[in-house]
């Protein structure tokens, strides 16, 4: 399974593992793949904490951080970038925020506690807010730099080439992907609509082998769906480098999740995910529950764009969560969700793709036997 990217990047296994949680991802890269962190949710000091963390428990293997830098986030004119968050504050509407409350109050979930700091609502989900995250991750050693929407800044791109270190950037589409390639990312993750989080409308069987006609000699990883060995095989076959997930990590024996989305997840069938703009303004896979079916009642005032959707959802993904309300809790996950039935060591799940991967290849051999 050793491709020439995975030998470029100086890993035993061309698997690339998507998670929010630094001990999933320094478990990955332990293991013989490569743990990307997603940055979003970290302020640029906790995202220092948790890289130096990275660092120290990942035993000189490399890993990977993924961030957020959409290219079409148009910010209205006059927007003072010292006080970007307040101002994007004020033009949430209050019918939003009266609708929101409303929807929570049907379900009896309370208000956080007056002590709270009511958590971070920007992020980076605009350039002003992400260039810092940028900043702390070039002060440590990733091996990789993701950008999980559009292109990446041609500035970044050069800036982490001069430092040796390789770009990616997620693709929907063939068109997108060749976007990437034009401002010089070394490595297209083209991901179906089957992923979790933000993704687009082509299934990733479909996607993969037009992304990678289009954009050769240029490394694909293929993403969306991938919870088996054997869809590993047919990636490769295809002509991708590698393989990006995502969804499997969340119920690793290392996985931050709380036991009631553990418990929700492993429960759910592939059936049960749905595309909603619910969660950033944009379409992303998450579970279907009755705060994504909320969005769509009679009575919605509609989403909002991005970064204000979020930024209106924050408080009440946290408040959720504190109340631990089971007909709101959901979860950004792909439709693998359904594969997902156990809890296993990061490790384990290596080693799982690993052997189905063989016997995969073991079957085709026999073919030809």
């Amino acid at each position: 399974m050793r491709t020439q990217l995975a030998r470029d990047l100086g890993l035993e296994f061309p698997i690339f593992a998507f998670s929010h949680c630094r001990d999933v991802v320094a478990a990955v890269s332990r293991a013989g793949g490569m743990g990307v962190l997603g940055a979003l949710y970290f302020t640029p000091e906790e995202l220092e904490i948790e890289l130096k963390w990275i660092d120290e428990h990942v035993d000189g293997k490399p890993y990977g951080v993924d961030l957020v830098m959409p290219a079409k986030v148009e910010l209205p004119e006059g927007v003072n970038p010292d006080d970007l968050e307040g101002q994007l504050e004020q033009m949430i509407s209050p019918a939003h925020r009266e609708w929101v409350e409303k929807v929570l109050a049907e379900h009896g979930v309370p208000p956080l506690p007056e002590d709270s700091d009511g958590g971070h609502h920007l992020l980076g989900w605009t350039d002003a807010t992400a260039r810092p995250q940028i900043d702390i991750a070039f002060q440590h050693a990733p091996a990789l730099l993701v950008n999980a929407l559009g292109p990446p800044p041609a500035d970044i791109v050069d800036a982490a080439h001069e430092r040796g270190i390789k770009v990616a950037a997620l693709a929907s589409s063939p068109r997108h992907a060749q976007k990437h390639v034009d401002i010089g990312v070394d490595i297209v993750v083209a991901q179906g609509t089957e992923a979790g989080g933000h993704t687009g409308e082509i299934s990733s069987v479909v996607l993969w082998p037009q992304v990678i006609e289009t954009i050769a000699p240029t490394p694909v990883l293929a993403a969306g769906g991938i919870a088996h060995g054997s869809q590993i095989a047919g990636a490769l076959a295809m002509g991708a480098q590698g393989v990006w997930t995502g969804s499997i990590w969340l119920t690793v024996a290392e996985s931050d999740m709380t036991p009631l989305v553990i418990e929700k997840l492993l429960a759910a069938d592939s059936t049960q995910t749905v595309r909603s703009r619910a969660l950033s303004g944009k379409p992303a896979r998450q579970l279907r529950t009755e705060w994504t079916d909320a969005w769509d009642r009679p009575d919605c005032p509609g989403y909002l764009p991005m970064p204000l959707q979020y930024m209106l959802v924050a408080d009440v993904m946290a408040r959720v969560s504190r109340a631990q309300n089971r007909e709101l809790t959901g979860m950004p996950v792909g439709q693998v969700v359904g594969m997902m039935d156990r809890v296993r060591s990061s490790r384990d799940v290596i080693r799982r793709l690993v052997e189905e991967y063989v016997e995969a290849v073991d079957r085709l051999d026999a073919l030809n036997a």
